[in-house]
């Protein structure tokens, strides 16, 4: 079950964005955890119970086969033995099926559960905000009585096998006392090995039992291997080709040639090409939804173009080892993802051999030395889930450090100042100024004024680039960029 639990973990893990877009991120912990856990209690109980009791029922089938040849007994006797096993075994069968089939139900219905606690615990102050306490307690209290339901029936049916087993058992056994009493009254068989027959007849009732109970935690336990299964049957998307080439390092270039992406039959980007040369800054703006962030989430191949294809340095990005790729590329969202560890640790996250110097570098570089030294820990401090013990400019700048340690040659930043205040975003847009010098980076931005002096501006309309040029030039025309420039800044005087 460790074994699983680790190959089913590294199995997600490498999994493209693609697939998690498609699940929720709770039922896949509820495999790793639930599901596992319901095999570990196959195995730590079904496994112990069915080797005792396959050796008691081989030893007391073979003492009831000595007794029958010592004592003369009747072979025609080895048929009520025959008719017992089919007798139990086709009802215990067929609640088998019917258990694994309420299994699976229970287990998507635990997936459920999970879910709910994970948004409404990570969404605890939404939930107190908008006083919708009550509406998650009665959302649980729902799931979690399906569930009981679900659970009950399960309970039913494992209940029920214990008496069907012990009435077929009777049945058979006053079957066997009348055959018997009647060879003893007419053959004069011994009333001892008459004994012994019957002792070793009524033995085997109990291993019987227990080796059913063992089938129906089998059958949980498949409904379990099901789920975990399909997940480890799943193709990964994004693959690396045998010989793939190592990247040494940036040197010239990065080029999209006739790119185009598509989730499921929409297509989210259309015939894009762009030659960006080394040390460029190139802003990427548009509506929202025209395809921006999965511009750039085609260059660290969290997903593949649909066609085309991206290349740096002449190389096609899907030649090239991903370890080897994804060194060359940092990454700050606008979510900014921060683990529930020291400080120190979140900004080594990605260069883990680094040392206190160079952490700490990273921190000044990223405007975050002076928050981080108030701090009654310092570096040490525990900053919660997600970082909430930040405020929202300190975790954005915790992300910056990261990126600066991590010294990558290209950078990915996705609206990284969107949901700052005044003062933080200029501690942050500061920091992101330290961070971009000397690389190549590709910006995406909301606010038009964080990226007026970018080398380049790239304009997305409907998926397809609409314009691209420097800010002084899109403002000459009459071009989609003025207008939003000038509808954001008609107040400002």
């Amino acid at each position: 079950v460790r074994d699983v639990r680790n190959q089913l973990y590294n199995k997600l893990i490498s999994l493209s964005l693609r697939f998690f877009s498609k699940r929720r991120t709770p039922q896949l912990v509820s495999r790793i955890t639930y599901d596992a856990g319901v095999i570990q209690n196959a195995v730590a109980e079904g496994v112990r119970d069915l080797i005792s009791e396959s050796i008691q029922l081989i030893v007391l089938f073979i003492s009831l086969v000595i007794i029958m040849v010592a004592f003369s007994i009747p072979w025609w006797f080895v048929l009520v033995f025959l008719v017992i096993v089919p007798l139990i075994a086709y009802p215990v069968r067929r609640l088998g099926k019917r258990l694994r089939s309420i299994s699976r139900d229970a287990q998507e219905k635990m997936s459920d559960i999970n879910s709910i606690l994970y948004e409404t615990f990570s969404g605890i102050r939404i939930v107190k905000a908008f006083d919708m306490t009550s509406y998650e307690k009665e959302r649980f209290r729902k799931n979690n009585q399906r569930f009981y339901r679900i659970m009950l029936k399960s309970a039913k049916r494992l209940a029920a096998i214990n008496p069907l087993t012990e009435y077929i058992s009777i049945c058979a056994g006053v079957t066997v006392v009348y055959f018997v009493g009647r060879l003893i009254i007419t053959r004069g068989l011994d009333p001892g090995a008459f004994t012994a027959f019957l002792f070793c007849l009524f033995e085997m009732i109990r291993p019987f039992k227990k080796l059913s109970n063992v089938h129906l935690i089998n059958q949980r336990a498949l409904a379990a291997a099901d789920r975990i299964f399909n997940i480890l049957d799943e193709q990964p998307d994004i693959k690396e080709k045998k010989g793939a080439l190592e990247l040494p390092g940036f040197k010239d270039k990065v080029e999209f040639r006739n790119v185009s992406f598509r989730y499921e039959d929409t297509y989210v980007l259309k015939d894009i090409n762009l030659e960006v040369q080394k040390g460029e800054i190139i802003a990427i703006v548009g509506k929202s939804g025209v395809g921006k962030t999965t511009l750039v989430n085609l260059i660290p191949r969290f997903y593949d173009p649909t066609a085309g294809g991206i290349f740096i340095d002449g190389n096609n990005i899907k030649d090239i080892k991903l370890a080897s790729l994804r060194r060359q590329i940092g990454i700050v969202t606008q979510e900014t993802i921060l683990f529930n560890d020291t400080i120190r640790a979140n900004i080594a996250y990605g260069n883990v051999e680094a040392d206190e110097i160079e952490i700490k570098r990273a921190a000044e570089a990223a405007n975050a030395i002076e928050f981080i030294q108030r701090l009654p820990d310092g570096f040490d401090t525990l900053i919660g889930d997600r970082g909430v013990r930040l405020s929202g400019g300190e975790r954005q700048r915790i992300a910056i450090a990261r990126a600066i340690l991590k010294n990558p040659p290209i950078l990915i930043l996705d609206e990284a100042t969107s949901q700052l205040d005044t003062e933080s975003e200029r501690l942050v847009q500061s920091a992101i100024n330290h961070l971009i010098k000397g690389r190549t980076a590709f910006i995406i931005a909301h606010r038009l004024s964080t990226v007026k002096h970018a080398s380049r501006i790239v304009v997305l309309d409907k998926g397809e680039i609409a314009e691209m040029g420097t800010h002084k030039e899109l403002m000459q025309r009459d071009s989609i960029y003025r207008r939003v420039y000038e509808l954001q800044f008609k107040d400002t005087p």
